[in-house]
């Protein structure tokens, strides 16, 4: 009967009955209050984010686990944390064995807030329950005084750059030796070492993000009539590009430049003879498993982490890094900027710029070639 009153009648019109008794039963004692009602307000809060049609695993989950760390941390409920339980917290994330980087530690503080913001929210409810229950309402922990100030526009890790041309060599030398290395034990792994090593290439060649690559499928391959000479690899069309959030994946299309034509190939190679091999059967997905299933997002860290390694290139570069070089190597080779925006899907000019960080011989010629068209005097001479 206590769910079906979803209304009452008041003098000024119509009131919602307090949120909290969505996820607590009415008129039961529960054997653990504290715990049963920290659970409900994780459910209520899980279900408030849905609403916004935020993602479950990639925002929902890590942002409910952070919380239960929290409680663990402080050994307390939500309604009896203070500022200093969350200073203390922070701190210890900051000088632990792994310690966080600052854009990590502001993230997590926002969504402590997010979740403080929500049971102390009056129309939620959860202050009255918890006052009635415990004597005790929850309160907002994080403040302009104990937060990190946004000072840079650049704050992860200043390890990860772009790979320089002769790593990106190196890297796929030792990706395409994994596969010789297979061959000559003559043991099992040779047609997933040859789908790693192209994958990697394909990442680089098209700038493409992990979920991006992943999430690829034969059909995603265009033909581009101005460059025909690529075949049905002319262009990609990319159809989980990175979400703003709370929306849909954003799709674009990111042509093959000349410049990377060397990739066609390999995707020829690895379409028409190796992918057949895996017997993936109607599977659209470009990259599959030996059991006939998509490749994972979290498989990408672990080849390219093993490549590396290989390679001897420095343990701080991931992933990402192939995109970053893609980026500043097509700013090398002259494209506009506007163009290298929209092959990586940037919303804004000043991202693509954080991916840049081009060579010092590139600089150099720059300087030659502005100096010699504006400054004769100065340079003397053609670049």
């Amino acid at each position: 009967m206590h769910r079906l009153q979803r209304w009452r009648w008041t003098v000024t019109g119509i009131e919602s009955p307090r949120p909290a008794v969505l996820e607590l039963a009415a008129n039961v004692r529960p054997l653990d209050p504290e715990s049963t009602v920290f659970r409900a307000m994780l459910e209520g809060w899980a279900r408030q984010q849905r609403a916004r049609f935020l993602q479950e695993s990639g925002t929902i989950a890590p942002r409910l686990a952070l919380i239960r760390r929290m409680a663990d941390f402080t050994g307390q409920y939500p309604w009896q944390w203070t500022p200093a339980e969350a200073e203390a917290f922070i701190a210890h994330l900051r000088f632990g064995t792994k310690p966080i980087m600052v854009s990590t530690a502001r993230g997590y503080e926002i969504a402590i807030q997010m979740f403080c913001a929500y049971v102390s929210d009056p129309r939620y409810g959860w202050a009255g329950e918890c006052e009635q229950r415990f004597g005790l309402v929850p309160q907002q922990v994080f403040h302009e005084w104990n937060t990190v100030l946004h000072v840079s526009e650049y704050e992860g890790d200043p390890r990860r750059r772009p790979l320089h041309y002769d790593e990106v060599q190196a890297l796929f030398d030792a990706a395409d030796s994994r596969v010789e290395q297979i061959r000559a034990r003559r043991v099992k792994g040779a047609l997933p070492a040859m789908r790693d090593a192209a994958l990697l290439k394909v990442i680089y060649a098209f700038g493409l993000r992990r979920q991006e690559a992943v999430g690829l499928d034969l059909v995603d391959f265009r033909r581009v009539p101005r460059t025909a000479r690529f075949g049905q690899f002319g262009a990609v069309y990319v159809r989980f590009g990175k979400a703003s959030r709370g929306g849909a994946a954003k799709r674009r299309t990111v042509l093959l430049v000349p410049e990377m034509d060397w990739v066609v190939p390999v995707l020829e190679q690895w379409v028409g003879e190796v992918r057949p091999l895996l017997r993936p059967g109607a599977h659209p997905a470009l990259w599959v498993t030996e059991r006939g299933g998509r490749l994972h997002r979290r498989s990408v860290n672990d080849i390219f982490n093993s490549v590396r390694d290989l390679a001897g290139l420095a343990p701080e570069l991931d992933p990402h890094c192939l995109r970053h070089s893609y980026v500043t190597h097509l700013v090398e080779f002259d494209y506009p900027e506007r163009f290298v925006q929209e092959q990586v899907g940037h919303l804004h000019a000043s991202t693509t710029a954080l991916y840049t960080g081009v060579s010092d011989e590139y600089r150099t010629r720059l300087l030659r070639r502005v100096l010699a068209e504006h400054h004769d005097d100065l340079w003397g001479g053609k670049p």
